[in-house]
């Protein structure tokens, strides 16, 4: 069981670890001194050392209101810029559809009117009928 656990190691070294219990000689209290050192509150202030609070409380204040005021200004600028595109894509997406529609009318009357299969073949694809007589002309 020894070789297991040693605790009679870990107990030593966490008593090498603590700091002396005994208190150090001839020191006065960290308030006592700091006081003889800057003086009283009134001393302070009367020298301008200490702000108010204020003053902090309004600086925070201000400065919350600037963190505010700039968000939401890039957010106005970020929404103005995203109704810009939105339009320019709106109007692309118009153009389109108009195209879309004009071309499936040509399809619908290349489907079922004589006439203009006959003309689309005469000018696309440069056919005749087979009793035309073609003369070219330079």
């Amino acid at each position: 069981m020894n070789k297991v656990a040693n605790t009679y190691w870990v107990d030593n070294r966490l008593q090498a670890q603590r700091v002396a219990s005994r208190a150090l000689p001839s020191l006065a209290p960290a308030h006592d001194l700091s006081r003889e050192i800057i003086g009283t509150r009134t001393e302070i202030r009367r020298r301008g050392g200490l702000i108010p609070s204020w003053v902090a409380f309004i600086t925070i204040i201000l400065a919350t209101f600037a963190l505010c005021v700039a968000v939401t200004m890039r957010t106005y600028a970020e929404r103005s810029a995203a109704t810009h595109q939105y339009e320019k894509l709106s109007s692309e997406v118009e153009t389109l559809r108009s195209n879309n529609a004009a071309l499936a009318s040509e399809v619908r009357r290349l489907h079922k009117d004589p006439r203009s299969i006959e003309s689309a073949s005469r000018e696309q694809l440069k056919m005749v009928r087979s009793n035309e007589i073609i003369v070219p002309i330079e």
